[in-house]
């Protein structure tokens, strides 16, 4: 797996999601999506592509398991987080939905601990 050219392109498919999400809100003056959107942009794009940007600088940290955990707790975890508070904002669920957070959260920082601990050990 290239762990970085596969953070960076999901990265870019969370960017258009985001600017298509924004575009909506700015259309149709309604921004109650506002917090879905920032978590978009930062959670999908920006950190996705800091992260295929630093495995693409350091190719050492794409090596292990680290690197592989690090990838898919990310993947899942913000991906279930996004999608969790698109339909919480949206109205679409009730609040019964945020059972799931703290768990899509958790991957999330487990995949941060599992960066972190990659690029000390490595660089």
């Amino acid at each position: 797996m290239n762990i970085s050219r596969n953070f960076m392109v999901i990265g870019s498919l969370y960017l258009l999601v985001g600017i298509g999400l924004g575009s909506f809100m700015g259309g149709s003056g309604d921004h109650t999506l506002a917090p879905v959107h920032a978590h978009i942009n930062l959670l999908g794009f920006t950190l996705m592509t800091v992260f295929g940007l630093g495995y693409r600088l350091v190719p050492a940290l794409a090596g292990g398991v680290l690197a592989t955990l690090h990838f898919w707790l990310h993947q899942i975890g913000a991906l279930v987080l996004l999608v969790g508070l698109f339909l919480l904002m949206s109205g679409a669920v009730g609040e019964g939905i945020g059972i799931i957070f703290p768990f899509a959260e958790l991957a999330v920082l487990a995949g941060a601990v599992c960066w972190a601990v990659n690029l000390f050990k490595t660089v």
